[in-house]
């Protein structure tokens, strides 16, 4: 009877440990792990902008960490880890008898072993089979491996949100250093993820990430690790950047469209962007608040602002909505409008390139063509006015005529594709008025020939490619000469006439050299300013769009108005 109880015995366990594991993977093939490749983008001054895929940083030994970095993680993870062989029957009725106190689940059992057992080789599924794989792959991993192997497994291969695996990847995204210089409260703050990576992660919960810190320097004043002075010194050195808003969020998608395509030939990558987080936050943080003081008496939800070097087409800031939590949607780089009158300096420089001179004279009398008659608003002629008055008003009855100097439609599509705008275009006098459709990086972009001495820039993000740490090839176009530097000297001092004395007098910003045109389309549906500030080298562009997304008319809000003193506002945030 005992023999063949044996036997039975023996094949009913065999059996269930069949059940159990017969789906287990292979944990020396797991070992051998793949992943996404990683990219991480930085803005021009080194900040972390955004990262895509699985990102890993140096694999580090515990003798490279400071002290405190595994003695955070084992006070509030696993305290007997030295003690027990994988599984620890005191941790499970410790927690046992804690849950049942307080009448939930407030304590887990699992072992550190158990842990790096699940994330290596298993998924989330919570079962009983994966459970009891799990204490098997726990058991295998203290034969194979020392407790300091495991450890530093451990440490290198957690995933700690925000993208980040190991505690150096997520020391340099949180705090912006390697983990072998983390300071106590820092490695609390990293010793505190593994539980809830997404719920406590700095960046999007820096309260709850301090909370989390705090409790884990209690528990390492409770093993001995550090005493109640250095935690309360801890806790005093606590900070943390104030949440992040949309943090470039438009930008980085732009910028990872272009990496995204040459991912599958490379492997993880560092992107150095051309971002500057000044001119960001001043542009993301000046258009919410216009948008918040104006946007229920405007009918105005939406607007868009792209800064640009002038020289090089070099894109330092990109805030495509008031949210981009709220709306993804790249209002900058995709949505296609009318400029309304901001195009009519393309046309003007195609008059400049033909011979005429901000100074020439222009009646601005009304016209007809054909059953179409441009109006002038509230505009009365004076018969003749020069070229460079004309565009300053934005007079449209002289910006027609100016446009049949220019060579009509034909020649002011011409002079569009010269400074790189592809738009389709009418082929009648209404174009004058801006009736196309384009997009503000497009008109910011055309501008930048304007102000740089002729030359067409492309609009770019991107500095630089690394990958493995080499340069990989990834440069914009040089500048292209296209209209000469006279052309482009008469045009300039046109634009600065315009906020000067005329519809972009609200663009102005006392000692700063600064020009720029005012656009208003139909029924006040879209508002543009497009200006520069500076001269030379360091000229930037700041081009500006509000409106609706679809089409509403906002309540008599034109280019001069809510854009051109946008446009200040910003200018002013960063001096």
């Amino acid at each position: 009877m005992l023999v063949m109880l044996a036997i039975w015995g023996t094949a009913a366990c065999t059996a269930v440990l069949l059940w159990f594991t017969h789906d287990m993977p292979r944990p020396d093939q797991a070992l051998n792990h793949t992943r996404r490749p990683a990219a991480a983008i930085l803005a021009a001054d080194g900040s972390l902008l955004a990262t895509q895929g699985d990102m890993f940083g140096e694999v580090l030994r515990l003798r490279d960490m400071p002290a405190h970095l595994p003695a955070a993680l084992l006070a509030i993870e696993d305290r007997r880890f030295r003690e027990h062989f994988g599984l620890d029957p005191i941790g499970v009725a410790r927690a046992l008898y804690a849950n049942l106190t307080a009448g939930d689940v407030v304590q887990g059992g699992s072992t550190l072993t158990q842990q790096l057992a699940k994330n290596l080789f298993l998924n989330a599924e919570r079962s009983t089979r994966r459970k009891v794989q799990e204490a098997i792959l726990a058991l295998w991993l203290e034969r194979r491996f020392s407790k300091d192997q495991l450890l530093e497994i451990y440490l290198n291969r957690v995933y700690l949100g925000g993208g980040a695996y190991g505690v150096d990847a997520a020391a340099r995204l949180f705090f912006g250093v390697s983990a072998r210089r983390v300071t106590l409260w820092q490695a609390a703050m990293l010793a505190g993820l593994p539980q809830a990576p997404s719920r406590t992660n700095p960046r999007t919960n820096p309260d709850g990430a301090m909370q989390r810190a705090a409790e884990v320097l209690r528990a390492m004043v409770d093993t001995g690790a550090i005493t109640d002075t250095q935690r309360e010194q801890a806790v005093a050195e606590m900070r943390l950047p104030a949440r992040p808003g949309n943090g470039g969020g438009w930008f980085a998608d732009w910028v990872m469209e272009t990496v995204s395509a040459r991912m599958p030939e490379l492997t993880d990558v560092t992107v150095r962007a051309t971002l500057d987080p000044r001119w960001q936050s001043a542009a993301e943080a000046r258009l919410r608040g216009l948008i918040e003081r104006e946007g229920t008496r405007a009918n105005l939800s939406q607007g868009a602002v792209v800064v640009m070097d002038a020289a090089t087409g070099a894109v330092r800031a990109m805030v495509s909505g008031r949210d981009y939590r709220g709306s993804p949607f790249n209002r900058v780089t995709d949505a296609r409008r009318q400029p309304g009158s901001s195009f009519k300096p393309v046309y003007y420089l195609a008059a400049l390139e033909r011979g005429a001179s901000p100074g020439d004279m222009v009646s601005d009398a009304p016209l007809r063509r054909g059953n179409w008659s441009p109006g002038n608003g509230r505009y009365r002629s004076r018969g003749e006015i020069t070229l460079e008055d004309a565009l300053a008003g934005s007079v449209n009855t002289a910006a027609v005529r100016v446009m049949d100097l220019a060579g009509g439609p034909q020649g002011a599509r011409a002079m569009a594709i010269r400074l790189g705008i592809g738009a389709r275009w009418p082929a009648n006098g209404s174009l004058a008025l801006g009736t196309g459709e384009l997009t503000l990086l497009e008109l910011t972009g055309a501008y930048a020939a304007m102000v740089n001495g002729g030359r067409r820039v492309v609009p770019h993000g991107i500095r630089q490619v690394l990958s493995d740490g080499r340069v990989q090839p990834h440069s914009p176009p040089a500048p292209e000469q296209v209209v000469s530097e006279a052309s482009a000297a008469g045009m300039r001092r046109m634009l600065q006439a315009v906020v000067a004395r005329g519809t972009g007098r609200a663009a102005g910003f006392p000692g700063l050299l600064i020009g720029g045109k005012t656009g208003t389309t139909q029924d006040y549906k879209d508002a543009w300013f497009i200006g520069f500030i500076g001269q030379g080298e360091n000229a930037l562009l700041i081009g500006i769009w509000l409106g609706n997304d679809h089409g509403e008319p906002m309540e008599e809000v034109s280019g001069g108005t809510l854009p051109a003193r946008l446009f200040r506002e910003i200018v002013e945030a960063t001096r």
